[in-house]
């Protein structure tokens, strides 16, 4: 039995494995030191050595200092609701055009694939006066509709999704269409279900770009009242710029939502890229 346990240990997989753990705790470190840092008081932020376990607590009193104190519940509010809503349509659309690309065949769908792929190559900054322009004239500037438009279209997602809906098999869509199914039928019935993991992986990539996005909310929002979480985030560290607890009990704040919509989802996102590899 030792013997066996022995053989089974392979001394490279064995350092591979520390060496991993070590790396992962020292990516981990900052993350770890800020939810410290914003239970502490603040004259115990900065004292040496560090104190990974606090002597004192002050875990209520910044976070109420943050969520009451201030607008940022509001901004908390914006951020989820930009942020689901454009997850829910940009999932949408995503997953019917690629479907229309994958498996609907229609004269000239190659050369609209390829436009559509094109425009993947300009950088977003390049088209910034453009869509500002644009927002103006059709009054969308300084509005969550306009800000969750923006984002309702993704070519990466429509490329990402409609990879895997090429990897359906025809013959299930014969035989539906042979009991009378039609093309919304086959798509919401047969062609979804079976890409489930896929779509679920590009709603949670969905979720994070939007609520990370910093770029798009500073230009196209001008009332402080429709400001997203990033820019309140920079507004709060602008006015507590000198209290590091309550910036980061404002920060740890700002990504729970993240950590939930992963931890929810990581048994979709790992199907997903397990489907992308056996495809491959």
């Amino acid at each position: 039995m030792l013997l066996k346990l022995r053989k089974s240990i392979q001394p490279k997989r064995l350092l591979m494995t520390i060496l991993m753990a070590i790396l992962g705790i020292i990516f981990l470190l900052p993350f770890i030191w800020m939810l410290i840092t914003s239970l502490k008081p603040e004259q115990d932020v900065f004292n040496f050595p560090i104190e990974w376990i606090p002597v004192r607590w002050n875990a209520i009193e910044n976070y109420s200092e943050v969520w009451f104190g201030n607008s940022f519940m509001l901004y908390y509010w914006n951020s989820l609701k930009v942020s689901v809503l454009t997850t829910v349509i940009s999932v949408l659309v995503s997953c019917m055009a690629a479907f229309a690309f994958a498996k609907i065949p229609f004269k000239g769908s190659a050369l609209l694939f390829m436009i559509v792929l094109l425009t993947y190559m300009i950088p977003p900054q390049a088209i910034l006066v453009p869509q500002f322009l644009l927002f103006k004239w059709t009054h969308l500037f300084d509005t969550h509709t306009g800000l969750i438009l923006l984002n309702s279209f993704s070519v990466l997602g429509t490329f990402m999704l409609r990879q895997f809906f090429m990897g359906v098999h025809n013959e299930f869509m014969e035989s539906a269409r042979m009991d009378g199914a039609g093309s919304l039928r086959i798509f919401t019935s047969i062609a979804v279900p079976l890409v489930r993991p896929a779509i679920a992986t590009y709603g949670i990539l969905r979720f994070i770009w939007t609520w990370n996005d910093y770029q798009n909310p500073l230009i196209f929002l001008r009332s402080p009242s429709l400001s997203t979480i990033q820019i309140g985030i920079r507004q709060f560290s602008d006015a507590q710029g000198e209290f590091y607890a309550l910036m980061m009990a404002g920060a740890v704040s700002a990504i729970i939502p993240l950590l939930l919509v992963f931890i929810a989802g990581q048994k979709h996102v790992i199907e997903g890229i397990s489907m992308g590899g056996v495809k491959g």
